[in-house]
């Protein structure tokens, strides 16, 4: 008798069955059918890859590639291209005003107007022309200022070429002056050797010599300034000295500006006389625009001639004459429209009272040297008063030597006989002016102190 499930023991366990064999194997052909051959296996297709959490990702910093040096320019080709710029930017202008009226009247060609153009150019620089009328040596103080610029600029140009800018160098910047104004001299030797080979006589040498100067100190200036070598010197020097040079630059050019505003009213004032003078040359538009511009290329003179007439001696205008506040004796002056503006008798009554503007300049310079020292010494009144004393004594005969350089520049002769003087005497401006100036700054400077201590 077979016994039930309730009848076997507890604990027994009971014997497959038909049942279970038959799952099982149905099971096992199941799983054989769904599961590849082991020489497949190889052959499927690698799994994609599953997104990694990025919770639990570490990211490692990626690598930079190494930075490229960049090489710099040789100080040669840097040099070079600077001052070739420059020279070609300041000898357009001159070339297009010089060439105006002989372009437009049909009175000359083109390879004559460059070579007029040259010559202008040159003569810009200082260098003086030799014409059948005598020397030509009165320099045109626009073309100086604006080539002046653009050499300046050419030195920068040329620091940042050879990759020395903000090096703090004053080396460096020496030597990209030296190179700028040798590069510079060698383009006035070769306008020197074209115009002297079919223009107005002058010397080679003497055109490379005085361009290769002018462009060094103009050069100068612009790499000093870009190296930030200007700012290494400045932190050496005793601030008794710099602000007395600082002080000294601001009164020559207060001066400066002064004459530029009394030259350009006493010409505005004779502006019928002025303009008679132009008309007379009977040129046409043409000639009379060239005529314009030629008088523009002068006016600095013109301004530093008024401040040397305000400053005490004075200019000429020919041999044995002279214009200053005290005498006015010339005779019969040239044709030209800046002379219309010249004073015709010394100054009297309530128009004296413009002597009294040099020393107004110098105390202008003076009364902002002394918010300087105040400011940089705020708590040591002793001692900030010693530095204002002695850079204001320095501030005078700084502004007496750029003074006099000015009217020496812009002095020179316009040929041989009378007009062989032109112009005020450079060492007498800078003498006169230097006491005037320094008076003005200590009178300036003084004022200032009193006033600044008495705010607190």
């Amino acid at each position: 008798m077979v016994g039930t499930p309730h009848d076997r023991p507890a604990g027994a366990t009971r014997a497959p069955g038909p049942e279970d064999v038959l799952t099982a194997a149905e099971a096992a052909h199941l799983a054989a059918r769904q599961t590849p051959p082991a020489d497949e296996i190889h052959a499927l297709p690698p799994a994609p890859p599953q997104p990694a959490d990025n919770r639990d990702t570490v990211r490692l910093p990626r690598r930079r590639p190494a930075p490229r040096r960049l090489r710099h320019a040789p100080l040669a080709v840097a040099a070079v291209v600077a001052a070739t710029w420059a020279a070609l930017l300041t000898y357009v202008p001159v070339a297009a005003g010089l060439g105006l009226v002989q372009l437009v009247e049909g009175a000359g060609s083109v390879g004559g107007t460059a070579r007029l153009g040259l010559a202008g150019w040159l003569l810009g620089h200082g260098v003086p022309l030799r014409t059948p009328s005598g020397p030509l040596g009165l320099a045109p103080l626009t073309v100086a200022g604006f080539a002046a610029w653009r050499v300046s600029r050419a030195g920068v140009h040329a620091t940042r070429a050879i990759r020395a800018r903000g090096s703090g160098s004053p080396r460096r910047a020496l030597a990209v002056a030296v190179a700028v104004g040798i590069a510079y001299g060698v383009l006035g030797l070769v306008a020197g050797a074209l115009v002297n080979a079919s223009g107005p006589p002058l010397s080679p040498i003497r055109a490379g010599g005085t361009l290769a100067v002018f462009g060094a100190f103009a050069a100068l200036s612009g790499a000093l300034r870009s190296t930030g070598g200007l700012g290494a010197v400045a932190a050496r020097t005793p601030a008794a000295l710099r602000d007395g040079l600082r002080t000294g630059v601001v009164a020559a050019l207060a001066m400066l500006g002064i004459g530029a505003l009394l030259a350009g009213t006493a010409i505005a004032i004779a502006g019928g006389d002025a303009a008679d003078t132009i008309a007379a040359y009977h040129t046409g538009a043409a000639g009379q625009a060239g005529i314009t511009l030629i008088c523009l290329a002068y006016a600095p003179n013109a301004a530093v001639w008024a401040a040397a007439y305000l400053i005490g001696p004075g200019f000429a205008i020919g041999g044995d004459t002279v214009v200053r506040a005290t005498e006015v004796n010339v005779g019969a002056l040239p044709a030209v429209p800046l002379v219309a503006g010249l004073p015709a008798a010394p100054l009297d009554g309530p128009a004296a009272l413009a002597l009294c503007l040099p020393l107004v300049a110098g105390a202008v310079a003076g009364w902002l040297l002394a918010r300087r020292v105040r400011a940089a010494s705020p708590g040591t009144a002793e001692g900030g008063w010693r530095r204002l004393l002695g850079a204001a004594v320095i501030a005078g005969p700084v502004a007496g030597v750029l003074l006099g350089l000015a009217a020496f520049a812009s002095a020179g002769p316009l040929g041989d006989g009378r007009l062989a003087e032109v112009g005020p005497v450079g060492w007498q401006v800078g003498a006169v002016s230097s006491g005037v100036m320094a008076l003005g700054t200590l009178t300036g400077a003084a004022i200032g102190w009193g006033l600044l201590r008495r705010r607190g």
